[in-house]
């Protein structure tokens, strides 16, 4: 079991991802828009977090730059979800020091078999 941070300013999608977070025993809290996220990646260091790249105030790019530029989060393992899964969104997603990354709409399967390589690889 992960703990882990969702950060989706879409409800259908948050709600699916709870869905399957819950099924899958994990313990997950979520953010509705970018504003305050890195703070609470620092005050609870969770596993995971499940990062929207397209939030209404900070672009999901921003933080993960943010987590990358902070010391004591650099290792938080970041996978970002993106409705523009182009392969140039994917390349800035990564260079900028995300762990994984999945275009949206995805499979419940697809996210999973992701979430669990990122988390195995610990």
């Amino acid at each position: 079991m992960a703990a882990i941070l969702v950060v989706e300013d879409e409800d259908n999608i948050a709600v699916a991802l709870d869905f399957l977070l819950t099924r899958d025993g994990h313990q997950h809290e979520r953010l509705a828009t970018g504003a305050g996220a890195v703070e609470k990646i620092r005050e609870t260091q969770p596993d995971l977090v499940l990062l929207d790249v397209m939030l209404p105030d900070v672009s999901g790019y921003q933080i993960v730059q943010d987590l990358r530029a902070d010391p004591a989060l650099k290792d938080v393992l970041v996978l970002m979800m993106t409705a523009r899964g182009s392969v140039v969104e994917r390349r800035k997603g990564l260079a900028l020091g995300a762990d994984g990354f999945i275009a949206k709409p995805f499979e419940l399967s697809e996210l999973r078999s992701e979430m669990a390589r990122l988390l195995d690889g610990r």
